[in-house]
Formats: structure tokens, C-alpha cells, sequence
């Protein structure tokens, strides 16, 4: 019987605190992080102790719940001023989730309406808890919308992780695979070690492994050598930020593997929640791309693979266009062959 991941949960609150799994470690360490402060909690996001833009996202609504703690223990009836600076370090933290600003001005929306005479922590808990709650539906219901895609028997590539790990549970490529899975719809699953991070080896394969989906790991650049074979159905991957025509920001490779898709007739699936879409940006050149220290490509486990102070880049996400896209999957629908004019459809059913 197919084991399902309910139980991962990478996102806790409880004892009146924040605990977080700490996914640096992983598969090989479970550790539990907890977390009192908001600042603790942007480093948190920033270090990849919990990383996946729906993950972040609710991360950092509850980093809103201790940063209002703070704010009223320090300032009393004048909060709402102290709670912006931490709120500001929060929003800087993954500039490239837009699920990090959205949570987090939804909270600010939330806190707006509040009494200045009263401690928030209890109105924005709640608020936290139901951002929390709405993404482990919206994975669910994700999860069938793909994997209605899928023909039976099919093989399928995913790369990093965009997994229950990524997300407060399911998760969105993963939630797909996962319920593609047990309605017979996938057979096999090919996944990208993910350089240079390792997410695709320590995590997704780790997860996958759990439930006993079959799966294989490979180096990212084998991805085309596959696709050539001609066994490779569709590639399924997340999103960090989706622009309103359909571009797409993702873990860094996954324009790589959209041209490879394009040119050998593989079908490519992004996978997020509307709560990923940045509607304020008309094309992926204006979605900002974190570069992160060149230590993640030069070092393993800190210790030196290349030549010392070799100079580095090190993006941590690239843009897919939307014309290398087949599907846009989302808790409101699906967008095929994503575009302006088709991604205006899915934000009027949204705004229903």
C-alpha cells in the first residue's frame, strides 16, 4: 500500500513559537528549529532552513505573529509603527518568492484593522494559521488538477524539490506526482540532483523513496540524454514567482531543461499557487533573481572543489517564458499554453 506523506509537515506552531525543519540537514538529519523572534526567522528563510516559495510564504506569516509580539511588549499601543522594521527584514529575505510579500502584506492588511490598546499576537495568529491551512488545500486540489494532465503510465521528470517540504504539506509538483501516483498515471519518476544546492538528491528523492513512488536520480546534466531516449513524457516543476504573461521563475536549470522539452517534444508543467503570480509585473525580466554566495558552488559540505577565491556566479533561479510552457497549474485552474490573454482568465476566475 502507497505510504502517503501526510505526516511531513515542515512548518509547526506550537508552545506559543515556531518550529521549523531544518532542511539543510536533511535526508541524512531530522532537527527541529525553534524560533521566538522575527529576525531569527528572516535569517532562517535567508539560510534555506526552510525554503520553497509556498514554505516561505507561511514561514514568514508566523514570523509576522513573533514580530507583533515583539512590537507590543517593546512599544505597547504604538506597535503598528514598531512592527514595520522587522516586517521590512522579513521582506528581504528570498526577494524572489513572491508568496514571502504576499504573506506578508496580507498580514499587514490583517494587523491594520486591529486595536492599538491590544496585544495582536492572538488576531494574527489566527490569520497565520488560516494562510497555513489554505496552502494544504490548495496543494490538494493542485495535485488532481495535474495530474488530470497526465496519460496512464507516464514518465516524468521533476527537478529540485517542490515538495511537502517546499509547501506546508503536499506540495505542488510533488502534490501532482504524488496523486498521479495513485490514480496510475505515473509510472516513473526521473529527478534532477539539483546543483548546487543538492535539493533534487537530499530532498525530492528522499520524499519520493518514502511512499515507495520508483524514481531515479541523475545528474542535472543528463536531463537531455534522457529526453533524447524518448521515454520522457512531461517535465513537472514549481514556480518561485510567475509574471502575468506566464513567465516563470524556478530553481535555477529549469530554463535548461524548458528548451531541451521544446526541442525533443516533452511537455512542461509549472505547478504553484496563485499566491505565486505577480500580477504587478507584465514579463519575467522584471521578477528580481537572488544570487546567493559563490561558497554554495565552490564548497560541498565546507569543503573546497574548486580552486580558492575562484570567482563564481551563482544565481539561484532563471526565467522560463511562457511559450516553452505547456500548462500553468494552479488551486484556481488550468492555464494552457500560458499568455497574457490566457493568464487574464485565470485571474478572473480567481477574483470570483
Amino acid at each position: 500500500m502507497t505510504k502517503l506523506l501526510q505526516t511531513i509537515e515542515p512548518i509547526l506552531w506550537r508552545d506559543e513559537r515556531l518550529h521549523l525543519l531544518d532542511q539543510r540537514v536533511l535526508p541524512h538529519k531530522e532537527n527541529w528549529l525553534e524560533f521566538h523572534d522575527s529576525d531569527a526567522v528572516a535569517e532562517a528563510i535567508k539560510t534555506m532552513v526552510v525554503r520553497g516559495a509556498p514554505a516561505i510564504g507561511v514561514t514568514a506569516a508566523y514570523g509576522v505573529v513573533l514580530a507583533a509580539r515583539e512590537a507590543w511588549f517593546s512599544a505597547g499601543e504604538n506597535w503598528q509603527e514598531a512592527i514595520n522594521p522587522p516586517l521590512k527584514r522579513l521582506a528581504a529575505s528570498r526577494p524572489t518568492a513572491a508568496n514571502l510579500s504576499w504573506a506578508i502584506d496580507r498580514m499587514k492588511t490583517a494587523s491594520a484593522s486591529l486595536s492599538k490598546y491590544e496585544s495582536p499576537e492572538p488576531a494574527l495568529l489566527t490569520f497565520a494559521q488560516q494562510i497555513h491551512q489554505e496552502d494544504v488545500k490548495a496543494n490538494r486540489t493542485m495535485g488532481q488538477y495535474g495530474a488530470d494532465l497526465l496519460d496512464n503510465d507516464s514518465i516524468v521528470l521533476t527537478h529540485c524539490n517542490a515538495g511537502a517540504l517546499a509547501t506546508a504539506g503536499f506540495g505542488t509538483a510533488l502534490g501532482v506526482i504524488r496523486q498521479g501516483f495513485i490514480d496510475g498515471k505515473i509510472e516513473h519518476v526521473y529527478v534532477d540532483e539539483t546543483r548546487p544546492w543538492l535539493q533534487g538528491s537530499r530532498l525530492t528523492a528522499w520524499e519520493l523513496m518514502q511512499e515507495g513512488i520508483p524514481m531515479t536520480l541523475q545528474a542535472d546534466v543528463a536531463a537531455g540524454a534522457l529526453m533524447a531516449s524518448g521515454q520522457l513524457d512531461w517535465v513537472i516543476v514549481g514556480a518561485d514567482r510567475i509574471a502575468s504573461n506566464g513567465d516563470t521563475a524556478n530553481k535555477i536549470g529549469t530554463y535548461s531543461l524548458a528548451v531541451l522539452a521544446k526541442y525533443h517534444g516533452v511537455k512542461l508543467m509549472v505547478v504553484a499557487p496563485t499566491t505565486t503570480i505577480d500580477w504587478s509585473i507584465d514579463n519575467g525580466s522584471q521578477i528580481p533573481i537572488e544570487q546567493r554566495t559563490g561558497l554554495e558552488v565552490s564548497e560541498i559540505d565546507g569543503r573546497p572543489i574548486a580552486p580558492s577565491e575562484v570567482h563564481v556566479s551563482n544565481p539561484a533561479f532563471d526565467v522560463t517564458p511562457a511559450e516553452l510552457i505547456d500548462a500553468i497549474v494552479t488551486e484556481s485552474g488550468v492555464v494552457r499554453s500560458p499568455s497574457k490573454e490566457n493568464m487574464k482568465q485565470l485571474k478572473s476566475e480567481e477574483e470570483k
